[in-house]
Parts: C-alpha cells; structure tokens; sequence
C-alpha cells in the first residue's frame, strides 16, 4: 500500500492542507493463468479430449501429467508443440484424419482401430485426443470407443452432439453407429 498525501476538501480546512490516504498500488506480480484448450472435456479416467492446444494452453497440460497425444489431423505438428511434448516426455501419436464436410468422405475405419488401441493401452494414459477442434474427428473417435464400452447409442449421440453443437454430422454419427467393434473385443476397455 502506497500513502500520497492530497488537498483537503473538508469543510473550514484550506485547500493547501495535505492529508494522508491511502492508494492502493497496482499488484505487479504476473499471474499464470492456467487455461484449458477450447471444446476440453474428460473422456475417462487418464483420457481426456479438446481443440488444438496453443501454447496458453501448456501451462494446463502440464497439470495433467500426460504421456501421450493422439493427434487427428492430417497437417504435420507444429514445432511449438513438438517441443513442448518432448520438453515434457510426452510421446506423439499422429492419425492424419482428412476433416471435411463432405458426406460421402469415410472415416478410415483402419485408422480409427489403430487410434483406439492406443487409447486402451494403459502405458499411453494418462493421453489427449485432440483435432483442430475437437469435435469430428475427436468425436468419432470418442464415440466409437464408447460402443466398445457397450455405452447406448443414444448416449453416444448425445455426447457427440454436447462437443459438435451446431456442427453434428449425420455422416459422423453413422460411422460410430456402422464402426465395427468386433476386431477389438479381445483388448480391455477399462480405464481405471
């Protein structure tokens, strides 16, 4: 707290008085925000799902003391990132999934499987699911490792639609719904 002295102002004291009040000073400390990627959610436990980190959003990963990123896009990672998952000890795992808007464009299914035992694999978790923003493809994902834990379709829509909001795909929500889970039954869908 800082003391400035001002002119009086009261009543039968002259304007050259000073009296003391105090100011408070400015805080200037620098405080660390500690900020959550855009569209984050957890998924389960060690398996959590957003948009495109940035790297205000660093400070917020760090807390969940990652091993692994999925990322989704097909675009090569940015060197910014890159960094910090190496700086970190965070191992990338890059499934170039096309995002698009078209509705005859499929999903690669194969790409899809491949993603999820990742997910499974307890060595990977705790791990981040993310795309551009987290919510097609990230979605699909998300969902399709819903029905292998025998979640309720409607409840997987229901998820999906909660991220995508106004941008739910009908084609996305058919592929979760056609997604063939039976080649991965035999890996454990638990995430504890």
């Amino acid at each position: 707290m800082k003391v400035e002295e001002r002119g009086g102002g009261e009543i039968g004291s002259s304007p050259e008085e000073k009296i003391p009040v105090a100011v408070e000073e400015e805080e200037e400390e620098a405080v660390d925000l500690v900020v959550a990627p855009p569209n984050f959610g957890m998924v389960d436990n060690g398996v959590f799902r957003s948009g495109f980190p940035e790297t205000k959003h660093f400070g917020f990963l760090e807390t969940l003391g990652l091993r692994s990123v999925i990322y989704l896009c097909p675009e090569p990672y940015p060197v910014e990132n890159a960094k910090f998952l190496m700086m970190n000890g965070i191992r990338l795992f890059h499934f170039g999934i096309e995002g698009t808007k078209e509705p005859f464009v499929n999903i690669p299914e194969d790409v899809i499987r491949e993603a999820l035992e990742v997910v499974l694999d307890a060595r990977n978790r705790p791990l981040l699911i993310h795309c551009k923003r987290g919510k097609h493809r990230t979605g699909c994902l998300v969902g399709c490792l819903r029905k292998l834990q025998t979640w309720c379709l409607s409840s997987i829509f229901n998820e999906y639609q909660s991220f995508a909001a106004a941008k739910a795909r009908i084609s996305d929500q058919r592929f979760m719904e056609k997604f063939d889970i039976s080649s991965l039954k035999h890996l454990s869908t638990s995430l504890s």
